[in-house]
Parts: C-alpha cells; sequence; structure tokens
C-alpha cells in the first residue's frame, strides 16, 4: 500500500465528509426538541457507517475476487482505463450539475432508536448509488490489489471519516449549547441552498483525483 494511495483514498473520505443528508439529519436532532439526543444519533450515524463498510466490503472481496480470477486479461491495465474514462465522465459531468437546485434531508417519522435506525437504511438507500468518492475509493484499492489486512482497516477509517461531521457537530452542540443554535440554522439553510453546488464539485474532484491515479495505465 503506497503513501500516494493513502492519500488520494484520504482525500475522497474528505468529499464525502459533504453528505447533505448525514448533516441534514444531525442538525435536525440538534434543533430538535427532547433529550436522547445522542442515542438517537449514535444509531443513525452508526447504521450509515455499518451499511456502507459493508457493501464496501463487498465490492473489495468481489474486486479481488474478478482481478485474480482475470489476470492475465485485464492486468489491471483495463480496469486503469477505465477508472480514467469514469473519472473524466465525472469531471465533465459536474459542469452539468444543477447547482441552484435546493435540497431537503430526510426526517424520520419518530424520534426513537428503531426509527433512526430505519432513516439511516434510508439514508443509505438514497446515497449510495450517488456515493462517487466512495466507489472512487474503493475502485483505486480494487486496482491497488489489496490483502485485507490492508484494506478493511482503510475502508473502516474511510467510514468513520465520512460521518465525522456528525460527531463534530454533536460535540459542539454538547460544549456550546444554545449558542449552537443560529450557527446550526444557518448552516441548515446553507445546505439546502448549496447542494447542487456541493455535489458539483465532489464530482469535478473524485474525477480528478481517478484520472490522475490512473492515467499511467493508457
Amino acid at each position: 500500500m503506497t503513501t500516494e494511495l493513502i492519500i488520494s483514498v484520504g482525500a475522497l473520505s474528505l468529499l464525502d465528509m459533504l453528505s447533505p443528508a448525514i448533516i441534514g439529519v444531525t442538525i435536525y436532532l440538534l434543533l430538535s426538541p427532547g433529550g436522547k439526543v445522542f442515542t438517537r444519533l449514535l444509531a443513525y450515524i452508526a447504521t450509515v457507517a455499518v451499511l456502507y463498510f459493508a457493501v464496501g466490503a463487498l465490492l473489495m472481496m468481489g474486486l479481488g475476487t474478478v482481478m485474480e480470477s482475470a489476470a492475465d486479461l485485464f492486468q489491471s491495465r483495463a480496469v486503469g482505463i477505465a477508472l480514467t474514462i469514469i473519472g473524466a465522465a465525472l469531471f465533465i459531468g459536474s459542469f452539468f450539475i444543477n447547482t441552484k437546485k435546493k435540497y431537503s434531508p430526510p426526517r424520520p417519522k419518530s424520534k426513537n432508536v428503531a426509527s433512526m435506525v430505519a432513516l439511516g437504511v434510508t439514508t443509505f438507500a438514497i446515497e449510495v448509488a450517488t456515493a462517487l468518492p466512495y466507489f472512487a475509493a474503493i475502485g483505486l484499492m480494487g486496482t491497488a490489489e489489496l490483502t485485507p489486512v490492508e484494506w478493511v482497516p482503510l475502508l473502516a477509517s474511510y467510514n468513520v471519516i465520512m460521518v465525522l461531521p456528525a460527531i463534530i457537530l454533536y460535540l459542539l452542540h454538547l460544549i456550546l449549547g444554545r449558542l449552537m443554535r443560529h450557527p446550526l440554522e444557518k448552516l441548515g439553510t446553507k445546505l439546502a441552498n448549496s447542494a447542487g453546488s456541493t455535489l458539483s464539485w465532489v464530482m469535478s474532484i473524485a474525477g480528478i483525483i481517478l484520472v490522475l491515479n490512473n492515467i499511467d495505465k493508457f
């Protein structure tokens, strides 16, 4: 596992920190009246992180099997070329995103733990198909032919970083109390108004990282 790979996967995980659903649900919980915010928030982010890790692990095991069984056919060059093309498509596609479209994060039907787990499943189902940085990171790890001892902690770290904004916002709310209410409200408004722009930037940066890491395969 090279330093370049770790940096690239780390950069992609930082992009996934901008998930509007996770941040939006966190803000909603912190601004809502009632106790047990920690329990509900933990249930939510743990559900999202575990589901993402499970999908990532399945993809890594699947990629490993394919790469191993078809090594003579692919020799990882074809995969590298495909990732370069995908990266270029993401970068170009980022210019066509509607940056003015507003976003409304999902809301739980109630505030018990079961509802938060269900909301975590819903968030995963909505966002997993468009989790571009995550799939880009898995592609990079797959072509690097990492062993499970290498990719498991790297993938787990990625998922922890992905939900880190929720943890940071909770800690700030815990320390500052009511002083965080106005900043959270402003952040929620900004999130709703800039989700399209954020997606555009995420697509373009993820595309650039994919291209830079695989252009030498041509």
